[in-house]
């Protein structure tokens, strides 16, 4: 993030700037430091989306603020509606990119799943964001617009409760940007003032970042999915290269877990590929004094893919096995698959069908 540019006359845009930036840049203007604070509020805690909206501004200030900067936030937002009440996201950026958050209710809790990239570097064979290779990085506020962007579509007395950044992308591969965006989303100041303790970042296995997830004091997901390393590198062939199953495990047993939480291994079972006994008693083994749970993922097929969705027999007999070895081990519901909004079902697969023609609601930013 810059507050400059090399081409003149280009406004800046306000949320594209941190709290530093914004400092000198309200210095910069011969404004008063506290004008920093205000401005960042407006953009964050009331998510104005014109500089006109920042009424405790004179409307001098806002005259000579619209002169230099601006409030870009995603250029258009399809909401496709699924049965089963998720809603899925798809937001078009300033290049025309899309990227992909979903909404998923469950009981009390109202979970939005965050993108951090636009595609994936990673080539998970499971999952459909892996198929698209990597189009780019996004930058820290492309990753909090997708927030602000589910708080405007909320219900009457609905309101969000856990973040999880396991949308499009691996999370720790844009980890300059993660942290931006996490430092934005738990300020309470000015911030949106969340709970380190409400969000989770989930990695495929980038070993040597798991230190950036521990500073930032959210909790963390690990997609492991294989329980040799043979099967990891059929499954997951670029994670396996960044790190082995046994170099996984290991960081995962010096991270540093408070006392009162544990790490989440995250497991997608695939008929049969790992869902048999002995990749059970396998994944017992290697979880062996590491304070986890396992959250199982029955695959969720989309267009094109090899693997099938296992019978829910082998799913809970899996689920058995672990529970007998002393893992706390639960099968996490699939949410949104006639939207393709599920676990490893987020991007664009061959032949995709016009989500217009999908949706039951549809609005724009």
């Amino acid at each position: 993030m810059t507050t400059t540019s090399s081409i003149p006359n280009v406004p800046i845009n306000l949320l594209a700037l941190t709290e530093p930036e914004m400092v000198s840049f309200i210095r910069a203007q011969g404004w008063p430091g506290y004008r920093a604070t205000q401005i960042l509020r407006w953009l964050y805690q009331r998510r104005a989306r014109t500089i006109a909206d920042m009424t405790d501004l004179s409307l001098r200030d806002r005259a000579t603020l619209a002169e230099s900067a601006r409030i870009t936030r995603a250029t258009g937002c399809t909401v496709l509606q699924s049965q089963d009440g998720t809603r899925k996201l798809l937001l078009r950026l300033d290049d025309g990119m899309t990227i992909e958050a979903v909404l998923i209710p469950d009981d009390e809790r109202l979970t939005l799943c965050v993108s951090t990239q636009v595609g994936c570097m990673l080539d998970c064979g499971f999952c459909l964001t892996g198929t698209m290779g990597l189009k780019r990085n996004l930058k820290p506020h492309e990753i909090i617009d997708q927030v602000l962007a589910a708080q405007d579509r909320l219900n009457a007395g609905e309101r969000i409760t856990n973040l999880v950044f396991m949308g499009m992308g691996e999370p720790l591969a844009n980890v300059d940007a993660l942290e931006a965006a996490v430092a934005c989303l738990t300020n309470k100041s000015w911030g949106l003032g969340w709970s380190p303790r409400r969000i989770t970042v989930s990695t495929a296995g980038l070993a040597s970042r798991l230190k950036h997830v521990a500073a930032l004091g959210v909790n963390l997901a690990i997609s492991l999915n294989a329980t040799t390393d043979a099967q990891r590198r059929d499954l997951m062939p670029a994670a396996s290269e960044l790190a082995s199953l046994r170099s996984l495990l290991a960081a995962c047993r010096r991270y540093p877990l408070a006392l009162n939480r544990r790490l989440t291994f995250e497991y997608v079972l695939l008929a049969g590929v790992n869902d048999l006994p002995s990749d059970a008693q396998r994944l017992a083994t290697l979880l062996r004094n590491i304070r986890c749970k396992v959250n199982l993922i029955p695959f969720n097929e989309f267009p094109g893919s090899r693997f099938r969705r296992p019978h829910d027999r082998d799913i809970l007999q899996f689920q058995t096995a672990l529970r007998h070895a002393g893992i706390d081990a639960f099968v996490r519901k699939s949410r949104g698959r006639d939207v393709l909004g599920a676990c490893g079902q987020l991007g664009e697969p061959p032949g995709r069908p016009d989500p217009i023609a999908l949706t039951l609601i549809e609005s724009r930013c």
